[in-house]
Order: structure tokens, then sequence, then C-alpha cells
């Protein structure tokens, strides 16, 4: 299949190359905001011609237009402007940077996650959220968790023992969220989401965020939501390279360019011409550890549960991106690898030896993006990606009497675990009229994987045939139907996941959306096939797993409160409702008491509401608000009702400010998110009574200095975990999960760091 989809597209590209070839005139350019950034989504037209043309993340753009004297067109969604332009025949004309009346943040933003096309945040029926380039630049961060983490509604969690986090989107676990790069599923090994942060920062343009189940468009494991990781285009020039180099503290641990804290090189190159254009770009990401045993610890003292450290960390990251594009068809592949370290080392043993274990992850996503406009009524996409990722575990033992270093030969301490992943997903958007657009589409996913802890080399096939529609009945009213139909070569898949979207415009400044969807997660091959016994841990996979379902209702409220010259703020309150079936969890295997297996359990559900606010004035960008989450108890299942309430609420409140001093040429930004304590109830064998449990609350806050010293370099520094959080406080009296243990404190982070960075950047026209 592999070999006939390249056929066909090398083919239809062909085809391009030369109609592009027959003496088409085309016009290029850039516009830029009234601020001095790139103006992406604009529609450009021709005046009396049927032409049209859309600016991308750069500003840039490329329109046919015939010869002679023509007006380009060009409309922001709040203003429209046009601009003579003169073209001799059979030669390309480049214009000079355009720049329109409109600030950035005036501008409608646009979303492409979940949508047919580009489209304005306004206009978009489902809820997305964005954190712009700018954002992200100001934030100084070295890994995507760093951005995520003083947005509402997340939260991460640490395995200490792994060297890895999880992410918790609206009250759910990371293994109901779908992360995808590109629009392109990223694989992970387990329902750990550890792949989120094993991408190259210096690559993301741009992260958006839909809150809700998208499985109808993106299939499993989308009930909580989609987080799409867009990486870097076109750049608009000619010849750009980019250069990235930070250092960071580790509390306060710190040793200059390499060893204790964190250490972030970068260099990136790209070339565009003609409608071609190249990419390349290398990173690496060291962190030395935080908390580090002594050499001369005993094992005694490295295996106290009461003593937190944090592993060294060491990444490799490459990344390449070629493609072809012009009006109306557009070709890319992109490759991204990952080698990551994690060194354990042990405390010495009685007889003086140590066990040291090294975990090496190398993983290479490929993906393939073609799209084809063939008229202004009907267009075709296709995506193609191919996962590889391996997980190697080295156990060595070393001798201090003999000096000498050997591998261990205990159950598990010497491993690789393959994980494979293909994908192919084809759409074809096609507008009936200006009130009815309809998307069919179909997707095929492979899975594989190997592994001495996995039972055989069990594959799983899933094979999905989807469709939606986009209806405006009435005026101001959108209305979003979709469904999907599945077939699973492995388990009970429900046969159709239905989903429901609407947005009324109650009037101009005031957007109501509501949306109903029936998600769905597959079982993970791990979780199926899964064996793992030594001598502390005996868990074993259920291959008689069903998929988690769950019915989802959300509504929002967008309301442009205010939108006047210089000053402009806008207010979303928003609730949600997730109720749970057949949910997957850790649970005791039936026939031996000692073994812990997957089962699925019978209901969970989550609630919440948020309210978020965006103020611009001048130079000032403010996000602020709240959330309430709540998640179910399931002790109100059994005889507890009365006693247990059915939701345990968490407050968060949080703030983010970017102050741009245009005359230092410079911005300061301020992350801020209080976190309250997380409440839950257990039982335990001392006391048959509910008891109430709570991880306690704390706050996060990053404050960052940016400075432009000239038109190449830009300056960085500031603080990050201004409050110094390490360790959370934690009441509870039971193991949450096969790495954690209850009681004590739940690790979070080492402590407050301090960041300086400097940043290169050369353009050629």
């Amino acid at each position: 299949m592999k070999k006939q989809l390249l056929s066909i597209l090398i083919f239809v590209l062909s085809i391009k190359i030369a109609v592009a070839q027959t003496g088409t005139v085309n016009l290029r350019g850039k516009i830029l905001t009234a601020d001095g950034q790139p103006a992406w989504g604009l529609t450009l037209s021709i005046k009396n011609s049927k032409n049209v043309a859309y600016t991308d993340r750069e500003g840039t753009f490329r329109i046919s237009a015939p010869a002679g004297n023509s007006v380009l067109v060009i409309k922001s969604g709040v203003s429209s402007q046009g601009k003579e332009v003169a073209i001799n025949a059979n030669a390309d004309k480049e214009l000079e940077e355009i720049t329109i009346k409109e600030k950035s943040y005036e501008l409608n933003e646009v979303v492409v996650t979940g949508q047919y096309g580009p489209q304005s945040m306004k206009d978009a029926v489902y809820k997305v959220r964005s954190i712009s380039a700018e954002k992200i630049k100001l934030r100084a961060p070295t890994n995507i968790q760093q951005i995520l983490n003083t947005e509402f509604g997340f939260r991460f969690t640490n395995d200490l023992t792994l060297g890895v986090s999880n992410v918790e989107m609206m009250g759910m676990s990371g293994r109901n969220v779908k992360i995808l790069l590109d629009g392109v599923p990223l694989v992970d090994r387990s329902d750990l989401k550890e792949g989120l942060n094993q991408i190259d920062i210096n690559t993301v343009e741009r992260i958006e965020i839909v809150e809700g189940p998208m499985s109808v468009v993106y299939g499993t494991d989308a009930l909580a939501g989609v987080i799409n990781i867009i990486t870097k285009g076109k750049t608009g020039y000619k010849f750009r390279v980019t250069a990235r180099m930070q250092e960071e503290t580790a509390g306060d641990e710190y040793e200059a360019l390499d060893g204790l804290g964190s250490h972030n090189k970068n260099i990136s190159v790209n070339w565009q011409n003609n409608g071609w254009s190249a990419m390349a770009g290398f990173s690496n990401n060291t962190f030395g550890g935080w908390n580090l045993p002594d050499k001369t610890a005993t094992s005694a003292e490295v295996g106290n549960p009461n003593y937190i450290f944090w592993k060294p960390k060491d990444q490799y990251l490459g990344n390449v991106r070629v493609g072809y594009g012009n009006n109306k068809f557009n070709i890319w592949y992109r490759a991204d690898y990952v080698n990551e370290d994690i060194i354990s080392r042990g405390g010495i043993n009685p007889n003086y030896t140590v066990v040291t274990q090294k975990y090496t992850t190398d993983r290479l996503n490929n993906q393939l993006h073609a799209d084809w406009t063939l008229n202004n009524k009907l267009s075709i996409t296709m995506v193609g990606g191919y996962t590889d990722l391996r997980r190697k575990t080295t156990t060595t033992l070393y001798d201090f009497a003999t000096a000498k270093e050997s591998l261990t030969t205990g159950a598990g301490e010497q491993d690789i675990a393959k994980f494979n992943a293909a994908l192919f997903r084809g759409t074809l958007q096609y507008k009936l009229s200006n009130k009815v657009s309809v998307q069919p589409g179909v997707e095929i996913n492979r899975e594989g994987a190997s592994g001495q802890r996995i039972k055989g080399s069990p594959v799983i096939n899933d094979y999905a045939v989807f469709a939606s529609a986009e209806i405006i009945p009435l005026s101001g009213l959108k209305l979003r139907p979709g469904v999907r139909f599945i077939n699973n070569s492995v388990y009970d898949a429900p046969v159709a996941v239905p989903s429901l979207n609407a947005m009324i415009n109650l009037d101009s400044d005031l957007d109501l959306r509501l949306g109903y969807g029936r998600g769905f997660r597959a079982p993970a091959l791990r979780e199926l096939y899964f064996d793992f016994f030594d001598a502390s841990h005996s868990i074993m996979g259920n291959e008689n797993l069903k998929a988690e379902k769950s019915n989802s209702f959300d509504a929002s409220l967008t309301w442009n409160a205010i939108r006047r010259e210089g000053f402009q703020l806008n207010s979303t309150l928003s609730g949600f409702y997730n109720s749970f079936f057949d949910r997957i969890e850790y649970g005791q295997y039936a026939d031996d008491a000692s073994v812990t297996t997957l089962i699925n359990v019978s209901r969970y559900k989550t609630t919440g509401l948020s309210l978020d606010n965006t103020l611009n004035y001048k130079n000032l960008q403010v996000n602020f608000g709240l959330s309430y989450i709540g998640r179910f108890n399931q002790l109100t299942e059994d005889e507890f009702q009365e006693q247990v309430p059915e939701f345990s609420w968490t407050p968060e409140f949080f703030g983010n400010l970017i102050y741009t001093v245009t005359k230092l040429k410079g911005s300061v930004s301020l992350a801020f998110k209080h976190t309250g304590s997380r409440p839950s109830y257990q039982l335990s064998s001392t006391n048959p009574q509910p008891q109430l449990v709570k991880i306690g609350s704390f706050t996060w806050t990053d404050l960052l200095f940016n400075k432009t010293i000239n038109k190449y370099l830009t300056l960085n520094a500031g603080v990050k975990n201004l409050f110094d959080v390490t360790q959370l406080t934690n009441t509870s009296v039971a193991s949450g999960g096969a790495h954690s243990s209850g009681g004590g404190t739940v690790p979070y982070s080492y402590g407050r760091s301090y960041v300086l960075g400097l940043a290169f950047n050369w353009n050629k026209l």
C-alpha cells in the first residue's frame, strides 16, 4: 500500500509541476501585521477573477494573476484593502513586504485541528485553544511540558523510577488524550504520554488544543481531547539559518555547558525557491539530574522511599523536511528522530557492587502530507505516517573488588521492546453549496510490537470510514454532524461513533457552541499482551479487554466584550461532562490475587467549568481566568453513596502576561497558575470506612525577559518555578500505580531554576 500511495503522489506531483510550467503567472509576497508579526490565514484574491489564495504561517502567499494591471484584494476578517500591481506576461512577480493596519492580536486567529481547512477561530465549530509561536518563544521552554504546565486544565505527573512524565487534561489521564504531530498520532510504548517530551521544541510553530472527544475525526484515544503540535514549515525567506543555546540551573545545581543543570543547543537551516522548500535541524538537550545520591551512598540510602532525586537525561534530536507547493497543490515529507538516554545509578551494595540501569529510547517518526485543490469546491487531503519506536533497558553490575563491569541476568534487566505504527488517512472536502459542505474519509492503522515482556509479536489492524458535514440551515447557525465506522482485528470496537456540534451566533459579538461526542479508546498493545514478573512486579496483560467508551457533552459561550482602537477583551465560559464506560484500570487477577492485571471497570466521570479571558491593550497581552474540575469518586458505586460525594473538585487560577517594551526592543513574560488541592476518597486495611485524602496545592510561576540585541541576536533570561515547588504533600495511604507509593510526598519538580539563553537568526530574501 505504501508503494502504491507513493506512486500516486509522485504521479500527481509530476502533473502539477507540468501544469505549473505552462506559462502561469504567479504573484508572490509576504504580509505583516502592524506589530511586525506574520499575518497568517488572510484571504487574498485578484479583483474581477476567481483566483483565491491564503497567507501561510510566515505571512507569505502565492496567487495566480493575469498579465497587465490587477488589484490584489487582502481580507483580514476585520477589514479589506486593495493593492494595485502590474504584471508582465510569463514572468512571476515578487512584491515588497505589505503591512496591514491591524496588529497581530486584532486578527481572527487561524486554526486547523479538526477543521476542513485553515479557518478563523471565531468561525470554527469546535472550541480550539492556540498557543502561538510568540508565546512559545517568550517562555524559553526546553520541552512541551514547560509550555502546557501553566495552561488551565493540564496537570503533569512524574515517574521518577522510569524518568518520564505523563499529562492529564480536563481531569482525564494521558491515555485519553490524543497527541498529534502535524495531525499524525504520536506513538508511545504504554499509556504514559512520554513522547510529548521527545519532540524538538525548536521545531514547534504553535500548539492547538481541542477539548472534548474527537474520535470521529482522529479515532482512538481522543476522549479528553486533542493536542496538535504543529511544526514549522516554509519561512517566507529564500534562506534562513537559526541557532539557539540556553543554559538553565536545576534548583541551585549547575555546571557550565555540561553536567548538572539543563543545557540546550540547536541549529537549523531552511531554504525555499520556486515552490520548493527544505529544512534540516539538530538539537541536543542534556539534563544532569537533581539531588543525585553521592557515589558513596549505600543501596539502602538510595532506595529510601523518602529520598527524592531526578535522573540524568540526554537527548539528541534531528529533523528534516522537504516539500513542493503552489496555489493548488502541496506535498511535503518530514522525518523526526530522537535518541534519549536516562541513567539510573543505584547505591553500593554490602558486597561492594553497584547496579546501574540505562533506558535508551530511539524514535523515528515519518510523515507524508499531500493537499490538492481541484477547484473552489473540491479538495483532497492525504496523510501517511510510519513510526518506529524502540525502548532498550540495559542493566550492568560494577564490582569494586575486581574493577569489572558485567551485564546482569535478572528478569527484565536486559530488554528491547519494539513498537511500530503505520497510518494512512485520506479525506475529501466537497462544497455542495454555500450552506452545505461534506467531508468523507478513510483511515487505516496498523500497530505491531515485540519484546521479552510482550507475548509473541502481536499486530492490531484498525480500519475506519468516517464522514462529517458542515451545514448552515439558518443565518447564524452552523451544524457539524459526524460518524465513524470501525472494524478492528483484535478487540471489540464500537460499530459506530457519532458526534454532533453546533455553533450559534447569538449576535456579532456573542457565540454559543454546543457539542456531543461518543468517544472510544482502544486497548493498547501493551495492555493486551504485556507480562512482567520479577522480584518486585507481578503484572500481566489482558487479551480480553474491551474498548473504553464515553458520552461527552460540552458547551461554551464566547463574548467579544470590547473591541476598540488599541483595546480588546474576549471572554469564554465553558463547561463539560464526560461519562465513561468499560474504563481500563489495574486490578487483581481473578485466579491469583498476588498478580496485577488490567480490567474493565464499570463507570468513571469528569465534569468542570472554566472562564478564560483575553485582554489586549496596546503593548500588553493578558490571558487570565479560572477552572473548576470534578473527578468521579468510584466508591459511590459501592455501599458508600451517602458517605462520599459523587465528585471531588479541584480549582485552578491562571494568568499569562506579555508586555512589550518597544523602546528597549524587548518584552516581559509572566506565566502563573495556582492549582488547588486534589481530594479523593480511599479505603484502607486499617479503616473500612472511606477516608478523605488529598494531594496538596501548589503555585507555579515563570518570569522571563526577552531582548532583541540586533537584527541577528536575541537574549532571553529569567526564572522558572519562581516559588520553588519541588514536592506536593500527599495524605494517601494506598499505592497509585506500578512505580508509585502512597503517603509522604508527590515529586513535581526539581525546584526554582535560572535561565540564560541566546538565539541567532539570519535571513536572506
